[in-house]
């Protein structure tokens, strides 16, 4: 059993896409990726042990890495990272049922890339801006201040929950800001969950390839604004990883 093999599928693409003669997919060493063709759509697979464990990093680097990189010429649905199945008919089996609704969702996808942008609050900005326009919270951190935090228990309980819902309207208000900043350059949006207390702003964005640099200039004008009180990071051109999910992808 230790050597029986199956096919990693990293994402479907229209039946017309090669695969590179150097696309490395995942494993040690990386596998040989392939296109399996069903009419007007394929998958693009590379075999892997059957028992093998697909979670290191670089195993997720090179998916990453192959979706985004076929995005750049193609239109690509990625399919959720470790997805692996038995071999080419359990690909086709993926591939017959659902044909005419990948297709569609390949137009929808063509000429358009994903881009993320993710900004985090610096911290004694943020909480220098709290403290100055709260003045509760205000008066609790003074309590605090200089004392042992076992005699200031309830305050310091007290002035955590006035500096989160302060972060978190603050984050909601700067969600907003930056999808009206961006918005006129791209088709569609996804608010992505907070990854850090501190986040600011996490968006994912589709737009049209012929919009991209109008985008990348409205965004670091919006950067520029708010230089002082949170770092922007811009990830992009990506696969749509955001907006694939009312497809039904396997996974």
């Amino acid at each position: 059993m230790a050597d029986e093999t199956g096919l990693f599928v990293y994402g479907l693409v229209p039946a017309d896409v090669e695969a590179t003669p150097d696309a490395a997919g995942v494993g040690d060493p990386p596998g040989e990726v392939t296109v399996i063709r069903h009419g007007d759509i394929a998958a693009l697979v590379s075999a892997v042990p059957l028992d093998a464990p697909l979670g290191r990093s670089a195993d997720l680097r090179a998916y990453q890495d192959l979706l985004d990189g076929t995005a750049a010429v193609a239109p690509v649905l990625p399919v959720r990272f470790g997805t692996v199945v038995t071999g080419t008919d359990a690909v086709l089996d993926l591939l017959r049922p659902h044909h005419d609704r990948f297709a569609a969702a390949l137009a929808e996808f063509e000429g358009r890339v994903q881009y993320v942008v993710h900004g985090r609050f610096d911290e004694r900005a943020l909480l220098r801006g709290i403290l100055d326009e709260n003045p509760a919270a205000a008066r609790l951190a003074e309590q605090v201040r200089g004392r042992a935090e076992a005699a200031t228990r309830e305050p310091r309980i007290r002035l955590g929950e006035l500096i989160s819902q302060a972060v978190e309207l603050r984050r909601e208000a700067e969600n907003r800001t930056l999808l009206d900043a961006s918005a006129e350059f791209v088709v569609s949006t996804q608010l992505r969950p907070p990854s850090h207390e501190m986040d600011a702003a996490h968006v994912a964005l589709l737009v049209d390839t012929d919009r991209e640099a109008a985008l990348v200039d409205a965004l670091e004008e919006y950067a520029q604004d708010r230089r002082g009180l949170l770092r922007l990071r811009l990830l992009g051109p990506l696969a749509p990883y955001d907006f694939v999910a009312a497809h039904q992808l396997a996974g």
